[in-house]
C-alpha cells in the first residue's frame, strides 16, 4: 500500500515551507471553501524545480479564489444536467462518464468539479453504482467507449481497477476503455506493477489521459511512470488546461507538448479555462488562447498540435475555439443548438 503525504491543510503548508506562517489566517478561509491537497511529489517540484511558481500556483491555495464572478458557477460544464445515475454522466450518444470517486491525490485550484471533489464530496460509486452504471451501458448498444474520472480513479486500489475493468470487459459493444487521471505526473509511487497491470489487462483498447499543464511538472518518476503504461500497451494521450501566468506563452506549450511527444503522450485537448467559482485569475480571453495555438502551428509538428477546445457551460458539450466563435459570441454545437458564450453574465 502506497503510503499517503499529501499536505492537506493550510497549516501543512505552512509546517512544509511552501506557505509563511502569516498566510494561516489570509488563506483558511479559502480551505474552508475547496479542497487543499498537494502530494509529496508536486511539493518537491516546488522546492527544486519551480523557478517562476508555475507548478506552485497550480495547487497552492490563493485569496483570489474567494472572488466570484456572475458567470461562475456550481457545475460550470453541466454535469448534472446528464446524470441519469449517480456517478454516470451521458453527454453524448456514443460515450459515457462514470465519476468513480470524489478524491484526488492534489487539488488544483482551477478545477471544474472543486465544489463536487474532495473529502467532503459526493464519494465514491459503491458495487451497487458500478453494476448499475455497468447495466446502463449493457443495455445502450450505441454507448462504444466509457471515460473514467471522478475526482481521480486511480486512486482506487488495484483490486477496485479490476473490478471495474470486469465489468466493462463483459460488455460486447464497448470499443474503449478511457482513464482521465494526474496520478502518473502528480503521484506517480501509485503506479505500482499491480496498478498498471489492473489498468492495462484488457482486450478493448485501454487510452490514458493524462492531465498536465507544464514541463516542470514531468519529473523522472513521472516519466517512468508514463513508460511504464505505454510498454503495458495503454495509449497516453493529454490534456492541459489554458491558464493565466503558468502556461500563457509560446515557449512553455511548446516545451510541454515537446515533452509529451517524448514520452510517447500524443498531444490532444488544451481546454479554455472553465467558470469553476473561484477561478477568474486563472483565465485567459479565448483570443489569447487562439493567438497561442495559431502560433505553435508554425513551431511543431502536427502531431504536437492540441485541440483548443471550450466546454460550454450548462451542458452543451466541447466545441473547438474558433475565431468565428469569438465573433459571433457563440457557436452552433452537434445538435444543431446555438449557444452563447461568454454567457448573458459575462465572463
Amino acid at each position: 500500500m502506497v503510503k499517503d503525504k499529501t499536505l492537506r491543510s493550510i497549516e501543512d503548508l505552512v509546517a512544509a515551507g511552501l506557505l509563511p506562517a502569516a498566510a494561516l489566517a489570509e488563506l483558511e478561509p479559502v480551505a474552508e471553501q475547496f479542497a487543499v491537497g498537494v502530494s509529496s511529489q508536486m511539493a518537491a517540484v516546488m522546492r527544486s524545480r519551480d523557478p517562476d511558481g508555475a507548478v506552485r500556483r497550480q495547487f497552492v491555495p490563493d485569496r483570489r479564489e474567494l472572488t466570484v464572478t456572475p458567470a461562475e458557477r456550481h457545475d460550470p460544464i453541466g454535469d448534472d444536467a446528464h446524470s441519469p445515475l449517480f456517478g454516470l454522466v451521458h453527454r453524448y450518444p456514443d460515450r459515457v462518464l462514470f465519476k468513480l470517486v470524489s478524491v484526488c491525490p492534489v487539488y488544483c485550484r482551477f478545477c471544474f468539479r472543486r465544489e463536487m471533489v474532495g473529502p467532503e464530496g459526493d464519494g465514491a460509486m459503491s458495487d451497487e453504482d458500478l453494476a448499475a452504471a455497468a447495466a446502463y451501458v449493457r443495455a445502450r448498444p450505441e454507448i462504444r467507449e466509457v471515460i473514467l474520472t471522478g475526482g481521480d480513479p486511480l486512486m482506487l486500489s488495484a483490486r477496485r481497477v479490476r473490478t471495474v475493468m470486469a465489468h466493462l470487459d463483459a460488455i460486447p459493444h464497448l470499443d474503449i476503455i478511457r482513464w482521465h487521471t494526474r496520478v502518473p505526473v502528480v503521484a506517480p509511487e501509485r503506479l505500482t506493477e499491480d496498478l498498471v497491470a489492473a489498468v492495462s489487462r484488457s482486450d478493448k483498447t485501454v487510452a490514458l489521459a493524462v492531465h498536465c499543464n507544464h514541463a516542470d511538472e514531468l519529473t523522472g518518476p513521472a516519466e517512468a511512470g508514463l513508460r511504464a503504461l505505454r510498454r503495458a500497451g495503454v495509449m497516453l494521450l493529454s490534456q492541459t488546461v489554458l491558464l493565466k501566468g503558468i502556461n500563457d506563452s509560446v515557449p512553455a506549450l511548446e516545451t510541454l507538448m515537446r515533452a509529451f511527444l517524448r514520452l510517447g503522450v500524443l498531444p490532444y485537448y488544451l481546454h479554455h479555462g472553465d467558470l469553476a467559482k473561484g477561478t477568474s485569475h486563472f483565465r485567459t480571453t479565448l483570443a489569447e488562447g487562439l493567438d497561442l495555438v495559431e502560433a505553435l502551428r508554425g513551431r511543431l509538428s502536427g502531431l504536437a498540435q492540441p485541440t483548443y477546445v471550450l466546454d460550454l457551460p450548462g451542458g452543451a458539450g466541447k466545441v473547438p475555439v474558433t475565431r468565428e466563435l469569438i465573433a459571433q459570441g457563440g457557436v452552433r454545437t452537434w445538435t444543431g443548438d446555438w449557444h452563447a458564450y461568454p454567457p448573458e453574465a459575462g465572463s
